[in-house]
Protein backbone atom coordinates (compact mmCIF):
# COMPACT_ATOMS: atom_id res chain seq x y z
CA UNK A 1 0.00 0.00 0.00
CA UNK A 2 1.04 3.57 -0.52
CA UNK A 3 4.04 3.62 2.25
CA UNK A 4 2.64 6.09 4.44
CA UNK A 5 -0.30 4.22 5.68
CA UNK A 6 0.44 0.73 4.10
CA UNK A 7 -0.67 -2.34 5.75
CA UNK A 8 2.09 -3.88 8.57
CA UNK A 9 1.94 -7.38 9.53
CA UNK A 10 5.28 -9.86 10.94
CA UNK A 11 8.49 -10.29 11.64
CA UNK A 12 9.42 -8.94 7.96
CA UNK A 13 7.38 -5.61 8.93
CA UNK A 14 9.28 -5.21 11.94
CA UNK A 15 12.68 -5.42 10.31
CA UNK A 16 11.64 -3.39 7.48
CA UNK A 17 10.61 -0.50 10.20
CA UNK A 18 13.77 -1.00 12.23
CA UNK A 19 16.32 -0.57 9.18
CA UNK A 20 14.07 3.26 8.45
CA UNK A 21 14.26 4.40 12.18
CA UNK A 22 17.97 3.78 11.73
CA UNK A 23 18.78 4.73 8.06
CA UNK A 24 22.05 5.28 7.64
CA UNK A 25 24.28 8.65 6.38
CA UNK A 26 21.28 11.81 4.94
CA UNK A 27 22.69 12.18 1.20
CA UNK A 28 21.48 14.48 -1.68
CA UNK A 29 21.12 13.98 -5.27
CA UNK A 30 19.22 14.23 -8.24
CA UNK A 31 15.27 13.10 -8.26
CA UNK A 32 12.96 12.62 -11.33
CA UNK A 33 12.10 15.78 -10.58
CA UNK A 34 15.10 17.77 -11.39
CA UNK A 35 16.79 15.03 -13.71
CA UNK A 36 15.52 16.14 -16.86
CA UNK A 37 15.90 19.61 -17.44
CA UNK A 38 14.76 19.99 -20.72
CA UNK A 39 12.52 17.08 -20.88
CA UNK A 40 9.02 18.83 -21.49
CA UNK A 41 6.44 17.47 -18.84
CA UNK A 42 3.11 18.76 -17.96
CA UNK A 43 2.24 20.98 -14.46
CA UNK A 44 0.13 21.85 -12.00
CA UNK A 45 0.67 25.56 -11.61
CA UNK A 46 -1.32 26.76 -8.79
CA UNK A 47 -1.57 30.46 -8.85
CA UNK A 48 -1.82 33.05 -6.19
CA UNK A 49 -5.84 34.60 -5.13
CA UNK A 50 -6.06 37.12 -7.89
CA UNK A 51 -3.09 35.99 -9.90
CA UNK A 52 -4.75 33.35 -12.59
CA UNK A 53 -4.05 36.32 -15.67
CA UNK A 54 -0.34 37.04 -14.64
CA UNK A 55 0.47 33.53 -13.34
CA UNK A 56 -0.79 32.72 -17.04
CA UNK A 57 1.57 35.29 -18.35
CA UNK A 58 4.71 33.93 -16.69
CA UNK A 59 4.14 30.63 -17.71
CA UNK A 60 4.05 31.83 -21.21
CA UNK A 61 7.31 33.72 -20.94
CA UNK A 62 8.84 31.21 -19.60
CA UNK A 63 8.41 28.98 -22.72
CA UNK A 64 5.18 27.03 -21.29
CA UNK A 65 1.94 26.49 -22.57
CA UNK A 66 -1.35 26.31 -20.91
CA UNK A 67 -3.66 23.18 -21.63
CA UNK A 68 -6.41 23.66 -19.25
CA UNK A 69 -7.23 25.68 -16.19
CA UNK A 70 -9.17 24.94 -13.12
CA UNK A 71 -11.37 27.47 -11.15
CA UNK A 72 -12.38 25.46 -8.70
CA UNK A 73 -9.01 24.80 -6.92
CA UNK A 74 -7.00 28.05 -8.79
CA UNK A 75 -4.56 25.82 -10.90
CA UNK A 76 -3.50 25.62 -14.25
CA UNK A 77 -2.16 22.38 -16.36
CA UNK A 78 1.06 23.71 -18.19
CA UNK A 79 3.54 21.74 -20.38
CA UNK A 80 7.24 23.12 -19.80
CA UNK A 81 10.65 22.13 -20.05
CA UNK A 82 11.37 20.56 -16.80
CA UNK A 83 13.64 22.03 -14.43
CA UNK A 84 14.51 25.07 -16.13
CA UNK A 85 10.56 25.95 -16.38
CA UNK A 86 9.66 25.25 -12.73
CA UNK A 87 12.73 27.21 -11.34
CA UNK A 88 11.66 30.34 -13.27
CA UNK A 89 8.31 30.15 -12.14
CA UNK A 90 9.46 30.53 -8.79
CA UNK A 91 9.98 33.43 -9.71
CA UNK A 92 6.88 34.76 -10.31
CA UNK A 93 5.16 35.83 -6.72
CA UNK A 94 1.53 34.94 -8.95
CA UNK A 95 2.58 31.50 -8.34
CA UNK A 96 2.14 29.47 -5.32
CA UNK A 97 3.60 26.27 -6.18
CA UNK A 98 4.11 23.59 -9.27
CA UNK A 99 3.67 20.33 -8.66
CA UNK A 100 4.36 17.44 -11.86
CA UNK A 101 1.60 16.23 -13.28
CA UNK A 102 1.83 12.91 -13.07
CA UNK A 103 -1.25 11.27 -14.13
CA UNK A 104 -1.61 9.17 -17.19
CA UNK A 105 -4.22 9.93 -19.59
CA UNK A 106 -7.35 11.93 -18.08
CA UNK A 107 -10.34 10.95 -16.24
CA UNK A 108 -12.23 14.06 -18.38
CA UNK A 109 -15.53 12.30 -18.57
CA UNK A 110 -15.81 11.71 -14.77
CA UNK A 111 -14.76 14.66 -13.54
CA UNK A 112 -17.02 16.50 -16.55
CA UNK A 113 -20.25 14.76 -15.49
CA UNK A 114 -22.73 16.02 -13.65
CA UNK A 115 -22.95 13.86 -10.68
CA UNK A 116 -26.46 12.17 -10.38
CA UNK A 117 -26.93 10.74 -6.98
CA UNK A 118 -28.56 6.96 -7.15
CA UNK A 119 -31.88 6.65 -5.82
CA UNK A 120 -32.79 4.55 -2.97
CA UNK A 121 -34.55 1.66 -5.68
CA UNK A 122 -31.58 1.38 -6.90
CA UNK A 123 -29.37 -0.23 -3.82
CA UNK A 124 -30.89 -2.71 -1.90
CA UNK A 125 -32.46 -1.85 1.75
CA UNK A 126 -29.86 -3.37 4.97
CA UNK A 127 -31.92 -5.97 6.37
CA UNK A 128 -31.63 -6.23 9.94
CA UNK A 129 -31.66 -9.87 11.34
CA UNK A 130 -30.96 -8.79 15.10
CA UNK A 131 -28.07 -11.46 15.37
CA UNK A 132 -24.62 -11.64 14.73
CA UNK A 133 -22.61 -12.13 11.30
CA UNK A 134 -21.04 -15.47 10.89
CA UNK A 135 -17.66 -13.71 11.48
CA UNK A 136 -18.26 -11.38 14.18
CA UNK A 137 -16.84 -13.00 16.84
CA UNK A 138 -13.43 -12.32 14.58
CA UNK A 139 -14.16 -8.91 14.83
CA UNK A 140 -12.53 -7.71 18.13
CA UNK A 141 -12.95 -4.39 16.49
CA UNK A 142 -16.09 -3.78 16.57
CA UNK A 143 -16.82 -5.29 19.90
CA UNK A 144 -13.88 -2.21 20.93
CA UNK A 145 -16.47 0.80 19.23
CA UNK A 146 -19.40 -1.20 20.33
CA UNK A 147 -20.37 -1.52 16.53
CA UNK A 148 -22.62 -4.92 17.38
CA UNK A 149 -25.59 -6.40 17.05
CA UNK A 150 -26.71 -5.28 20.18
CA UNK A 151 -25.02 -1.91 20.22
CA UNK A 152 -25.13 0.65 17.70
CA UNK A 153 -26.56 -1.63 14.25
CA UNK A 154 -29.60 -2.03 16.39
CA UNK A 155 -30.75 1.72 16.34
CA UNK A 156 -28.11 3.57 14.74
CA UNK A 157 -26.78 1.32 11.65
CA UNK A 158 -26.83 4.15 9.25
CA UNK A 159 -29.07 5.35 6.51
CA UNK A 160 -29.12 4.93 2.80
CA UNK A 161 -29.01 8.53 2.20
CA UNK A 162 -25.86 8.85 3.93
CA UNK A 163 -22.89 8.84 0.85
CA UNK A 164 -19.71 7.83 2.71
CA UNK A 165 -16.12 7.97 0.19
CA UNK A 166 -13.47 5.86 -0.56
CA UNK A 167 -10.60 7.54 -2.11
CA UNK A 168 -8.36 4.94 -2.64
CA UNK A 169 -7.27 2.29 -4.86
CA UNK A 170 -10.73 0.83 -5.62
CA UNK A 171 -13.59 -0.72 -3.82
CA UNK A 172 -14.54 -4.39 -5.73
CA UNK A 173 -18.00 -3.44 -5.79
CA UNK A 174 -19.11 -6.80 -6.88
CA UNK A 175 -17.87 -8.43 -3.84
CA UNK A 176 -20.93 -10.09 -2.60
CA UNK A 177 -20.13 -8.05 1.51
CA UNK A 178 -20.30 -4.69 -0.12
CA UNK A 179 -22.40 -5.26 -3.37
CA UNK A 180 -25.55 -4.25 -1.06
CA UNK A 181 -24.65 -1.16 -0.45
CA UNK A 182 -22.33 -0.42 -3.31
CA UNK A 183 -23.43 2.97 -4.92
CA UNK A 184 -22.09 2.29 -8.62
CA UNK A 185 -24.04 5.29 -10.29
CA UNK A 186 -22.06 7.71 -8.14
CA UNK A 187 -18.56 5.80 -7.72
CA UNK A 188 -15.44 7.12 -10.51
CA UNK A 189 -12.10 6.53 -11.07
CA UNK A 190 -10.08 9.31 -11.37
CA UNK A 191 -6.36 7.06 -12.37
CA UNK A 192 -5.27 5.64 -15.49
CA UNK A 193 -3.31 2.06 -14.78
CA UNK A 194 0.44 3.04 -15.94
CA UNK A 195 2.31 0.21 -16.37
CA UNK A 196 5.62 1.21 -16.16
CA UNK A 197 7.23 4.37 -14.53
CA UNK A 198 9.25 6.94 -16.44
CA UNK A 199 12.39 5.36 -16.44
CA UNK A 200 10.81 2.01 -17.57
CA UNK A 201 10.27 -0.12 -14.72
CA UNK A 202 7.24 -1.96 -13.40
CA UNK A 203 4.60 0.39 -11.57
CA UNK A 204 0.82 -0.81 -11.84
CA UNK A 205 1.82 -3.79 -14.16
CA UNK A 206 0.06 -4.99 -17.15
CA UNK A 207 -3.65 -3.45 -17.96
CA UNK A 208 -6.60 -5.42 -17.02
CA UNK A 209 -8.84 -3.00 -19.01
CA UNK A 210 -9.07 -1.54 -22.20
CA UNK A 211 -7.59 1.91 -22.09
CA UNK A 212 -5.55 0.82 -19.22
CA UNK A 213 -9.44 1.95 -17.49
CA UNK A 214 -10.61 0.38 -14.45
CA UNK A 215 -14.48 0.02 -14.17
CA UNK A 216 -16.03 1.72 -11.22
CA UNK A 217 -16.14 -1.15 -9.24
CA UNK A 218 -12.71 -2.57 -9.74
CA UNK A 219 -9.79 -2.75 -7.36
CA UNK A 220 -6.96 -4.61 -8.02
CA UNK A 221 -4.98 -4.26 -4.62
CA UNK A 222 -7.53 -4.72 -1.75
CA UNK A 223 -6.76 -2.08 -0.12
CA UNK A 224 -9.92 0.20 -0.90
CA UNK A 225 -11.67 -2.88 -0.61
CA UNK A 226 -11.09 -3.54 2.63
CA UNK A 227 -11.57 0.13 4.12
CA UNK A 228 -14.70 0.55 1.90
CA UNK A 229 -15.86 -2.93 4.07
CA UNK A 230 -15.04 -1.70 7.65
CA UNK A 231 -17.07 1.35 7.14
CA UNK A 232 -20.06 -0.32 5.73
CA UNK A 233 -20.44 -4.13 4.95
CA UNK A 234 -23.90 -4.79 5.45
CA UNK A 235 -26.04 -7.27 7.82
CA UNK A 236 -26.98 -10.04 5.63
CA UNK A 237 -25.63 -12.93 6.72
CA UNK A 238 -22.72 -13.55 5.24
CA UNK A 239 -19.19 -12.76 6.47
CA UNK A 240 -19.11 -9.38 8.39
CA UNK A 241 -20.43 -6.08 8.96
CA UNK A 242 -18.67 -2.98 8.73
CA UNK A 243 -19.16 -0.20 11.36
CA UNK A 244 -22.48 1.55 9.38
CA UNK A 245 -23.85 -1.27 7.45
CA UNK A 246 -26.71 1.02 6.30
CA UNK A 247 -24.80 3.63 4.70
CA UNK A 248 -24.12 3.91 0.75
CA UNK A 249 -20.57 3.58 0.16
CA UNK A 250 -18.83 5.25 -3.09
CA UNK A 251 -15.74 4.24 -4.94
CA UNK A 252 -13.79 7.76 -5.75
CA UNK A 253 -10.48 5.86 -6.59
CA UNK A 254 -7.34 8.17 -6.73
CA UNK A 255 -4.71 5.36 -6.40
CA UNK A 256 -2.90 3.43 -8.55
CA UNK A 257 -2.84 -0.13 -9.05
CA UNK A 258 1.12 -0.04 -7.21
CA UNK A 259 -0.27 2.31 -4.28
CA UNK A 260 0.90 5.41 -5.10
CA UNK A 261 -1.11 8.12 -4.96
CA UNK A 262 -0.73 11.37 -7.00
CA UNK A 263 -1.68 15.09 -6.72
CA UNK A 264 -4.61 15.43 -9.41
CA UNK A 265 -6.38 12.29 -9.03
CA UNK A 266 -6.51 13.49 -5.64
CA UNK A 267 -8.11 17.11 -6.51
CA UNK A 268 -9.91 15.51 -8.69
CA UNK A 269 -11.00 12.92 -6.27
CA UNK A 270 -12.35 15.77 -3.76
CA UNK A 271 -13.81 18.22 -6.10
CA UNK A 272 -16.04 15.47 -7.40
CA UNK A 273 -17.03 14.54 -3.42
CA UNK A 274 -17.75 18.11 -2.77
CA UNK A 275 -20.04 18.80 -6.11
CA UNK A 276 -21.61 15.26 -6.16
CA UNK A 277 -22.85 15.35 -2.31
CA UNK A 278 -20.84 12.99 -0.74
CA UNK A 279 -20.88 13.40 3.05
CA UNK A 280 -17.77 12.17 4.76
CA UNK A 281 -14.49 11.05 3.07
CA UNK A 282 -11.90 8.34 4.02
CA UNK A 283 -8.17 8.92 2.49
CA UNK A 284 -5.92 6.47 3.83
CA UNK A 285 -2.84 7.59 2.36
CA UNK A 286 -0.76 10.06 1.73
CA UNK A 287 -0.15 12.16 -1.75
CA UNK A 288 2.97 10.92 -3.48
CA UNK A 289 6.12 11.16 -4.34
CA UNK A 290 6.80 13.12 -0.82
CA UNK A 291 6.09 11.41 2.43
CA UNK A 292 6.91 14.84 4.02
CA UNK A 293 6.47 17.75 2.18
CA UNK A 294 8.83 20.52 2.75
CA UNK A 295 8.02 23.97 1.23
CA UNK A 296 11.86 25.32 2.30
CA UNK A 297 13.94 22.31 3.04
CA UNK A 298 17.76 23.12 2.40
CA UNK A 299 18.17 18.94 1.61
CA UNK A 300 15.91 19.83 -1.26
CA UNK A 301 16.68 21.42 -4.49
CA UNK A 302 14.60 24.58 -5.67
CA UNK A 303 12.15 22.30 -8.18
CA UNK A 304 11.64 19.78 -5.44
CA UNK A 305 10.56 22.88 -2.86
CA UNK A 306 8.45 24.17 -5.61
CA UNK A 307 6.83 20.41 -5.86
CA UNK A 308 6.44 20.48 -2.60
CA UNK A 309 4.52 23.87 -1.89
CA UNK A 310 2.40 22.36 -5.02
CA UNK A 311 1.11 19.63 -2.78
CA UNK A 312 0.43 21.73 0.44
CA UNK A 313 -1.40 24.35 -1.59
CA UNK A 314 -3.44 21.85 -3.93
CA UNK A 315 -4.80 19.74 -1.30
CA UNK A 316 -5.26 22.53 1.16
CA UNK A 317 -7.72 24.27 -1.17
CA UNK A 318 -9.41 20.54 -2.37
CA UNK A 319 -10.32 20.24 1.61
CA UNK A 320 -11.33 23.57 1.69
CA UNK A 321 -13.46 22.88 -1.39
CA UNK A 322 -14.78 19.95 -0.29
CA UNK A 323 -16.09 21.04 3.27
CA UNK A 324 -17.31 24.40 2.77
CA UNK A 325 -19.37 21.74 0.52
CA UNK A 326 -20.44 19.51 3.54
CA UNK A 327 -17.80 16.97 3.11
CA UNK A 328 -16.19 15.72 6.54
CA UNK A 329 -12.99 14.37 5.67
CA UNK A 330 -10.72 11.65 7.60
CA UNK A 331 -7.73 10.55 6.90
CA UNK A 332 -5.24 8.14 8.49
CA UNK A 333 -2.58 9.13 9.89
CA UNK A 334 0.16 6.86 8.81
CA UNK A 335 2.68 3.94 9.70
CA UNK A 336 5.91 5.45 10.26
CA UNK A 337 6.11 5.20 14.09
CA UNK A 338 6.89 9.18 14.04
CA UNK A 339 6.67 11.92 16.56
CA UNK A 340 4.33 14.10 13.75
CA UNK A 341 5.29 16.96 15.96
CA UNK A 342 8.85 15.93 15.78
CA UNK A 343 10.38 14.35 12.35
CA UNK A 344 13.95 14.04 12.07
CA UNK A 345 14.53 12.00 8.97
CA UNK A 346 12.57 11.10 5.74
CA UNK A 347 14.30 7.68 4.32
CA UNK A 348 11.34 6.91 1.89
CA UNK A 349 11.06 10.15 -0.87
CA UNK A 350 10.53 10.71 -3.16
CA UNK A 351 9.01 7.69 -3.84
CA UNK A 352 8.74 8.15 -7.66
CA UNK A 353 9.82 7.33 -10.08
CA UNK A 354 11.61 3.71 -8.91
CA UNK A 355 14.92 3.79 -6.49
CA UNK A 356 14.85 7.65 -5.86
CA UNK A 357 14.38 7.56 -2.16
CA UNK A 358 17.31 9.20 -0.29
CA UNK A 359 17.40 9.69 3.50
CA UNK A 360 17.01 13.90 4.27
CA UNK A 361 16.85 15.50 6.98
CA UNK A 362 12.98 16.85 8.00
CA UNK A 363 11.75 19.24 10.57
CA UNK A 364 7.70 20.23 11.99
CA UNK A 365 8.24 22.53 9.27
CA UNK A 366 8.11 19.56 6.69
CA UNK A 367 4.02 17.88 6.96
CA UNK A 368 2.69 14.21 5.83
CA UNK A 369 -0.53 15.35 3.22
CA UNK A 370 -3.77 15.02 4.21
CA UNK A 371 -2.86 13.68 7.42
CA UNK A 372 -1.74 17.03 8.68
CA UNK A 373 -3.56 19.47 6.19
CA UNK A 374 -5.96 21.62 7.73
CA UNK A 375 -9.33 20.60 7.89
CA UNK A 376 -8.92 17.31 8.27
CA UNK A 377 -9.48 14.36 10.76
CA UNK A 378 -6.46 12.51 11.77
CA UNK A 379 -6.38 8.75 13.21
CA UNK A 380 -3.92 6.71 15.02
CA UNK A 381 -4.07 3.32 15.31
CA UNK A 382 -4.76 0.73 18.12
CA UNK A 383 -4.73 -3.00 18.89
CA UNK A 384 -7.01 -5.41 20.83
CA UNK A 385 -5.85 -4.49 24.46
CA UNK A 386 -6.35 -0.35 23.24
CA UNK A 387 -2.47 0.06 23.42
CA UNK A 388 -1.26 2.30 20.57
CA UNK A 389 -0.07 0.13 17.57
CA UNK A 390 3.52 0.25 17.59
CA UNK A 391 3.81 1.56 13.95
CA UNK A 392 1.02 4.45 14.05
CA UNK A 393 2.12 7.54 14.02
CA UNK A 394 1.84 10.29 16.48
CA UNK A 395 1.67 13.57 17.94
CA UNK A 396 0.16 15.60 20.39
CA UNK A 397 -0.76 18.13 17.71
CA UNK A 398 -1.78 15.84 14.44
CA UNK A 399 -3.34 13.12 16.38
CA UNK A 400 -7.35 13.73 16.38
CA UNK A 401 -8.82 10.83 17.40
CA UNK A 402 -7.62 6.79 17.33
CA UNK A 403 -9.75 3.47 16.39
CA UNK A 404 -8.77 -0.15 16.06
CA UNK A 405 -6.25 -1.05 13.21
CA UNK A 406 -4.78 -3.96 14.52
CA UNK A 407 -1.57 -5.01 16.29
CA UNK A 408 -0.29 -7.95 15.84
CA UNK A 409 1.91 -7.89 19.18
CA UNK A 410 -0.47 -6.61 21.04
CA UNK A 411 -0.84 -9.23 23.56
CA UNK A 412 2.03 -10.81 23.36
CA UNK A 413 5.58 -10.95 22.05
CA UNK A 414 5.19 -12.94 18.94
CA UNK A 415 2.83 -11.74 16.19
CA UNK A 416 -0.88 -13.31 15.51
CA UNK A 417 -2.84 -12.22 12.77
CA UNK A 418 -5.82 -12.28 14.33
CA UNK A 419 -5.08 -9.34 16.48
CA UNK A 420 -5.67 -7.38 13.24
CA UNK A 421 -8.50 -6.21 11.21
CA UNK A 422 -10.73 -8.42 9.46
CA UNK A 423 -12.87 -7.03 6.44
CA UNK A 424 -13.58 -8.06 2.75
CA UNK A 425 -11.06 -8.91 -0.10
CA UNK A 426 -11.39 -9.35 -3.77
CA UNK A 427 -11.14 -12.92 -4.46
CA UNK A 428 -9.11 -12.23 -7.85
CA UNK A 429 -6.42 -10.11 -5.78
CA UNK A 430 -6.24 -13.20 -3.55
CA UNK A 431 -5.81 -15.42 -6.10
CA UNK A 432 -3.08 -13.17 -7.94
CA UNK A 433 -1.16 -13.49 -4.67
CA UNK A 434 -1.05 -17.07 -4.07
CA UNK A 435 -3.41 -17.06 -1.30
CA UNK A 436 -6.02 -19.54 -2.28
CA UNK A 437 -5.83 -22.97 -3.81
CA UNK A 438 -7.77 -23.41 -7.11
CA UNK A 439 -10.82 -24.85 -5.51
CA UNK A 440 -10.92 -21.40 -3.47
CA UNK A 441 -9.38 -22.54 -0.10
CA UNK A 442 -7.06 -20.12 2.06
CA UNK A 443 -4.01 -21.17 2.04
CA UNK A 444 -3.04 -18.32 4.62
CA UNK A 445 -4.13 -17.61 8.03
CA UNK A 446 -4.58 -14.16 6.94
CA UNK A 447 -7.17 -15.19 4.40
CA UNK A 448 -10.79 -16.34 5.96
CA UNK A 449 -14.19 -17.26 3.52
CA UNK A 450 -17.38 -17.67 4.51
CA UNK A 451 -20.32 -19.16 1.93
CA UNK A 452 -24.08 -18.31 2.10
CA UNK A 453 -26.36 -20.25 -0.57
CA UNK A 454 -23.55 -21.24 -2.84
CA UNK A 455 -22.11 -17.48 -3.11
CA UNK A 456 -18.77 -17.51 -1.17
CA UNK A 457 -17.11 -13.85 0.22
CA UNK A 458 -12.57 -13.53 0.94
CA UNK A 459 -11.94 -11.76 4.03
CA UNK A 460 -8.77 -10.74 5.11
CA UNK A 461 -7.01 -9.58 8.06
CA UNK A 462 -4.89 -6.06 7.66
CA UNK A 463 -3.32 -3.66 10.22
CA UNK A 464 -2.57 -0.29 9.78
CA UNK A 465 -3.57 3.26 10.77
CA UNK A 466 -5.39 2.41 6.99
CA UNK A 467 -7.22 0.10 9.24
CA UNK A 468 -8.05 2.88 11.89
CA UNK A 469 -9.47 5.57 9.75
CA UNK A 470 -12.56 3.66 8.31
CA UNK A 471 -13.62 3.27 12.15
CA UNK A 472 -13.78 6.74 12.53
CA UNK A 473 -15.39 7.35 9.02
CA UNK A 474 -18.35 4.74 9.63
CA UNK A 475 -18.69 6.35 12.88
CA UNK A 476 -18.89 9.75 11.65
CA UNK A 477 -21.39 8.24 9.15
CA UNK A 478 -23.83 7.23 12.00
CA UNK A 479 -23.44 10.55 13.64
CA UNK A 480 -24.76 11.90 9.81
CA UNK A 481 -27.40 9.31 9.30
CA UNK A 482 -28.91 10.48 13.04
CA UNK A 483 -28.78 14.46 12.47
CA UNK A 484 -28.30 15.46 9.14
CA UNK A 485 -30.44 17.74 7.15
CA UNK A 486 -31.94 17.40 3.60
CA UNK A 487 -29.50 17.90 1.17
CA UNK A 488 -28.62 17.42 -2.18
CA UNK A 489 -30.38 14.46 -2.82
CA UNK A 490 -29.58 13.00 0.64
CA UNK A 491 -28.75 14.52 3.52
CA UNK A 492 -25.94 17.58 4.69
CA UNK A 493 -24.25 17.82 8.22
CA UNK A 494 -21.36 20.90 8.64
CA UNK A 495 -18.27 19.08 9.06
CA UNK A 496 -17.37 20.91 11.98
CA UNK A 497 -20.34 19.58 13.78
CA UNK A 498 -19.74 16.09 12.69
CA UNK A 499 -16.13 16.33 14.33
CA UNK A 500 -17.11 18.24 17.37
CA UNK A 501 -20.00 14.79 18.41
CA UNK A 502 -17.23 12.01 17.23
CA UNK A 503 -14.90 14.20 20.07
CA UNK A 504 -17.69 14.00 22.66
CA UNK A 505 -18.65 10.55 21.66
CA UNK A 506 -15.10 9.39 21.99
CA UNK A 507 -13.45 7.08 24.85
CA UNK A 508 -11.17 8.87 26.53
CA UNK A 509 -7.88 7.35 27.04
CA UNK A 510 -4.61 8.73 29.20
CA UNK A 511 -1.45 7.96 27.81
CA UNK A 512 0.41 5.02 28.90
CA UNK A 513 2.27 5.37 32.86
CA UNK A 514 5.19 6.17 31.94
CA UNK A 515 4.50 8.00 29.08
CA UNK A 516 8.19 6.71 27.56
CA UNK A 517 6.57 4.02 26.53
CA UNK A 518 8.61 0.76 24.88
CA UNK A 519 7.31 -1.66 22.68
CA UNK A 520 9.01 -5.18 22.84
CA UNK A 521 8.58 -7.38 19.82
CA UNK A 522 10.26 -10.60 19.01
CA UNK A 523 14.08 -8.81 19.85
CA UNK A 524 12.91 -5.47 18.70
CA UNK A 525 12.33 -2.33 20.55
CA UNK A 526 10.91 1.09 19.56
CA UNK A 527 10.66 3.52 22.33
CA UNK A 528 7.64 6.53 21.95
CA UNK A 529 6.70 9.37 24.18
CA UNK A 530 3.36 10.17 24.88
CA UNK A 531 2.62 13.84 25.42
CA UNK A 532 -0.89 15.61 26.93
CA UNK A 533 -3.71 15.00 28.76
CA UNK A 534 -6.47 12.55 29.05
CA UNK A 535 -8.97 14.57 26.69
CA UNK A 536 -6.19 15.21 23.66
CA UNK A 537 -3.07 13.89 23.54
CA UNK A 538 -0.41 12.36 21.27
CA UNK A 539 -1.39 8.44 20.99
CA UNK A 540 -4.99 8.28 21.02
CA UNK A 541 -6.10 12.11 19.95
CA UNK A 542 -9.46 12.94 21.62
CA UNK A 543 -10.16 9.40 22.57
CA UNK A 544 -10.75 5.79 21.07
CA UNK A 545 -14.00 6.44 18.64
CA UNK A 546 -17.23 4.63 20.02
CA UNK A 547 -20.08 4.10 17.79
CA UNK A 548 -22.10 2.56 20.43
CA UNK A 549 -22.03 6.54 22.23
CA UNK A 550 -22.58 7.62 18.69
CA UNK A 551 -25.76 5.73 18.05
CA UNK A 552 -26.82 7.18 21.19
CA UNK A 553 -25.44 11.00 21.86
CA UNK A 554 -27.82 13.86 21.86
CA UNK A 555 -26.78 16.44 19.06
Amino acid sequence: MNRGTRRLTGAATMAALAATLTAGTLTGGATGATAATGQTRDYLVFYADGAKDRALAAIKKDGGTTLSTEGKLGYVVARGPGTRFIESLAGSDAVAGVSSNREIGFAASDAATAPTRGSASDIPAVKLSGGAEPLAGQQWDMKMIGATATGSYATAPGSKKVLVGIIDTGVDGKHPDIAPNFNLALSRNFVTDRPNDSTGKTLDGPCEFPGCKDPADWDDDGHGTHVASTIGSPVNGLGIAGVAPGVSLVNLRAGQDSGLFFLKPSLDALTYAADAGIDVVNMSYYVDPWLFNCPSNSADSKAEQLEQRGVITGMQRAIDYARKRGVTLISALGNGSTDLGKPKSDATSPDYPADSERVRKVDNSCINVPAESKGVISVSAVGPTERKAYYSDYGSEQADLSAPGGDEYDGGKKADVTRTVLAAAPEHVLRSQGMLSASGEPLSPSVVRDCLNGACAYYQYLAGTSMASPHATGVAAILISRFGKPGKGGVTMPPEDVQRLLYATAEKKSCPSPRKYVYRMEGQEITQVCEGSKADNGFYGHGIVDAGEAAKVAP
